[in-house]
């Protein structure tokens, strides 16, 4: 029997006082199999410690303790014997719950030792050895060939089908706009205005002049958004519901060790690239970044299933989906370091050393492919790739604070707007309707798009015209300024006043950011796949290009004022437009964080219903009552403990309350079952937890 008095505030449930009492333990050794993981034996039994979650499950099949009688631990079973029992690779979990960490991995371990232990017997063995060794880095491969491959057929097919809103190439109708005047015989001033090329009014009706042509191209750049948009959103719901919004936040959970079934299966994978390039083609405010790692990830988990070692362990399976994760980033942004720090700091639970080579190993994969593929025909990465030559002052830093301030009220803003249009999808009909959704969003979208050269291109354009440092041979608006080729330097240009051009795209530019900026928040969290980082730097973007034309302009008419005479003459090249364009996008990129409500540790908290009301300056609620557990598991302090040990066993449980004529005398943990196990089997209860 257990008394009394171990269950008491006064002295509790004393597993650690019977340990110091008890002399000679014998203790357990620490051994490595691999640079990163340790393991401690016990009795005989391996357990993983390398994990955060040091709480292990107890022994389903102690038969040596179904009587306690200080004999110790029967020499035939374990502590952990249940750690030998086969289990079925594929259906261990069911949908929504979380892997078993510790048992998978000492799984692997167990695994492991037994083809390390054969390997010794045969030559086929010892090839099976190296196979299985082998087998991680061949499946990072893979990864990153599909990665890439189906990266670089989204950004062919986006840009194909962007420009089919607005014409056909006649030498070929998988050209787009771009590609089908590469061999033109214009000028390099009117090289998007090539023969090849076809606008629908041109095509149509055999001009493009004039106000019923202007409609005509009008009515058609509707009609295909509404249809690319129309079919995203039925393939998504039809087939593959999963394949909706981003993925990132999923992603995130399941690397935590949650099951969600179906997520990265091959259905999600096939429609998702679809739809993918169908609803950035269709000119929603929305970005294909945040959705290829998770396509990404689906390759990973399907590639899995050719390896028995991933596909029949959860755990080695998360760790190939950590690795997959680097390679989505990888393609997305041409970045393989970006994509395994992100993958580290950013959606891994577990990222043990080897996972963090082959990580940068796929990543470097993918993007070698994407490269090879060259999708943007600039043998880059990515699209908005620029340079700039021209180093910044430190006065600058004001205009560049500003952005940042700028960054952080957007993201605020959208944040709140967000959730506040998510939560009435959510209660009220228009959740029922998602298909209308997107179809009105995209009309709304597509009829104030058109007329504004800056949101008609897709937003990767759009970016890509922002970064742009003008130079001599740039035909864009917001490159027409007034030249004076006699103070030129070769291809520095100084500052200069700026044309009507340049006027005609800043109100264009401010239109389309007060379009963007609305527009996203409503597109965001629809039924079809989305992607927040691109939207949120073309705001940026657009903010920065406008301030930088600002103060250009500024220094350029007042280069005498004080602020600018000590580092801007008259003539020289001193402030870079594009520059702020870039600092104005990784300002904005801040929103893409969800904001929680601030809880500190002066924080009221509220186990009920009703919360009593408090100042205004008082810090947020805590409120737990949803997630307070009404009727926890609750023993006795008479109940003996080989029954205690036999319910956690039989039921999993983590904690269980100790009461006495119901009053809370204390709580017994998993870890103090263990300890208490460890010691009657004449081991040091403390050797079981990793310190």
């Amino acid at each position: 029997m257990v008394s009394r008095e171990r269950w008491g505030h006064q002295q509790p449930w004393g597993l650690e006082a019977l340990a110091m009492d008890q002399k000679g333990y014998r203790r357990g050794s620490f051994q490595s199999a691999t640079s990163d993981e340790d393991m401690l034996e016990i009795a005989g039994a391996s357990v993983d410690f390398s994990m955060a979650d040091d709480d292990p499950p107890l022994d389903r099949e102690m038969g040596g303790f179904s009587s306690y009688n200080g004999g110790g631990m029967n020499g035939t079973r374990t502590m952990m014997d249940f750690l030998e029992e086969p289990l079925p690779g594929v259906g261990t979990y069911e949908d929504f719950n979380t892997i078993d960490w510790v048992r998978e991995k000492s799984r692997d371990r167990d695994r492991h030792r037994e083809i390390t232990n054969r390997s010794k017997e045969s030559t086929w063995a010892l090839l099976h050895s190296v196979s299985d060794a082998f087998s991680g880095w061949l499946l990072m491969l893979l990864i990153g060939l599909l990665a890439g491959s189906l990266a670089g057929l989204i950004d062919i097919s986006a840009h194909w089908m962007t420009d089919l809103k607005e014409g056909v190439c006649l030498a070929g109708f998988w050209f787009n706009h771009e590609h089908c005047c590469w061999k033109s015989n214009t000028t390099f001033t009117d090289r998007d205005k090539c023969p090849e090329w076809k606008s629908w009014s041109q095509l149509i009706l055999g001009h493009g002049e004039g106000a019923f042509a202007y409609i005509l191209n009008y009515l058609m750049y509707v009609i295909w958004a509404l249809m690319f948009s129309l079919l995203a959103v039925l393939l998504v719901k039809g087939f593959a519901p999963y394949a909706c919004g981003s993925g990132i936040p999923e992603i995130k959970t399941i690397l935590s060790g949650f099951i969600i079934r179906g997520y990265l299966g091959k259905w999600t994978l096939v429609i998702k690239t679809i739809t993918l390039v169908l609803a950035v083609s269709s000119g929603l405010s929305l970005g294909k970044e945040g959705p290829l790692v998770h396509v990404a990830c689906c390759c990973g988990n399907i590639l899995c299933h050719l390896f028995t070692k991933y596909r029949k362990n959860e755990a080695k399976r998360r760790e190939v989906l950590s690795a997959a994760a680097a390679a989505g980033v990888s393609v997305a942004f041409g970045a393989p370091i970006g994509g395994v720090l992100f993958s580290l700091e950013e959606v891994s639970y577990y990222f043990p050393l080897k996972t963090l080579w082959r990580s940068f190993f796929a990543a470097l994969v993918a993007a070698f492919t994407l490269r090879s593929i060259n999708p943007f025909g600039n043998s880059r990465l990515v699209l908005f790739y620029v340079e700039f030559h021209m180093p910044w002052h430190l006065l600058e830093l004001v205009p560049f604070i500003l952005l940042g301030i700028f960054g952080g009220l957007w993201g605020a803003f959208f944040i709140r707007s967000n959730i506040a249009w998510c939560r009435r999808r959510k209660t009220t009909r228009l959740g029922k309707y998602p298909v209308l959704e997107v179809l009105v969003v995209t009309a709304i979208t597509a009829v104030l798009a058109f007329p504004n050269e800056y949101t008609r291109m897709s937003t990767s354009e759009l970016i890509s015209e922002l970064f742009n440092d003008c130079g001599i041979l740039d035909s864009s608006k917001l490159c027409e300024y007034v030249n004076d080729f006699n103070s030129t330097k070769g291809d520095d240009l100084p500052d200069r006043a700026a044309g009507p051009g340049v006027y005609t795209a800043m109100w264009q530019l401010a239109l389309a950011l007060v379009m963007k900026v609305f527009i996203t928040i409503f597109t965001f969290g629809m039924k079809v796949p989305s992607g927040l980082f691109i939207p949120s730097m073309a705001v940026g973007a657009i903010a920065g290009r406008l301030l930088g034309v600002a103060v250009e302009q500024l220094a350029f008419y007042h280069h005498d004022w004080a602020i600018f005479s000590g580092w801007c003459s008259q003539g020289a090249d001193c402030i870079t437009p594009g520059l702020y364009a870039m600092v104005g996008a990784a300002a904005c990129l801040e929103n893409a964080r969800k904001k929680q409500d601030g809880i500190v540790s002066t924080s009221v908290i509220c186990f009920t219903d009703y919360c009593p009301p408090l100042p205004p300056s008082s810090p947020s609620v805590l409120k737990l009552r949803s997630i307070l557990d009404l009727s926890p598991f609750t023993v006795t302090d008479e109940t003996p403990m080989e029954i205690v040990v036999d319910i956690f066993r039989k039921l999993g449980l983590r904690q269980c309350l100790v009461t006495h004529n119901g009053k809370l005398l204390g709580i017994i943990t998993k870890k103090d079952v263990l300890k208490h196990i460890a010691q009657m089997a004449n081991q040091d209860p403390d050797s079981i937890l990793f310190n």
